[in-house]
């Protein structure tokens, strides 16, 4: 591949660890899609490196749920707190750009606990219990993503 296509798989994959951590985008999708493309172009040897991101982007969205499920259930915060926050989340996105996405996470997550436990100090609680695990999942998601990064750097631009 030449480097200009090198260097164009970067940037899709650059802008997949920007989606990550702003989730506006399919971050991981992105950096997975950029890999196979890179793989079936260079072909080869490529696969085997192809198939080791691959994996660390799955292992990664595997911990990442196990992780938030066990965060949440500690709390004692159900999916559906989560869920609310998180279409909130999108609506806000699209009232109030840049932070609308984590100023509805918060106002949908609240609401939702407090229709749940009727006690806005709980339903606070409640909502950041969310926050941290979606704080923690982007975190587990962005580490395996890097791995992955590297993972391909090596093969691509050191063999």
């Amino acid at each position: 591949m030449p480097l200009w296509g090198e260097l164009l798989v970067a940037a899709v994959i650059f802008v997949g660890l920007v989606g990550i951590v702003v989730p506006i985008l399919p971050g991981t999708l992105l950096i997975a899609s950029a890999l196979l493309v890179w793989a079936i172009v260079v072909g080869g040897w490529a696969w085997s490196v192809f198939a080791a991101a691959l994996l660390a982007l799955v292992v990664g969205e595997v911990i990442k749920y196990l992780v938030a499920g066990k965060s949440l259930r500690t709390d004692g915060i159900p999916n559906r707190t989560v869920v609310v926050g998180g279409l909130v989340g999108i609506v806000g996105f699209f009232v109030v750009p840049v932070i609308g996405l984590l100023l509805g996470f918060v106002v949908g997550a609240v609401a939702a606990e407090l229709v749940r436990t009727q006690s806005l100090e709980l339903a606070w609680r409640g909502a950041v219990a969310a926050l941290k695990a979606a704080a923690k999942t982007i975190g587990i998601e962005l580490l395996f993503a890097l791995v992955a990064t590297s993972i391909w750097t090596g093969g691509a631009f050191v063999w």
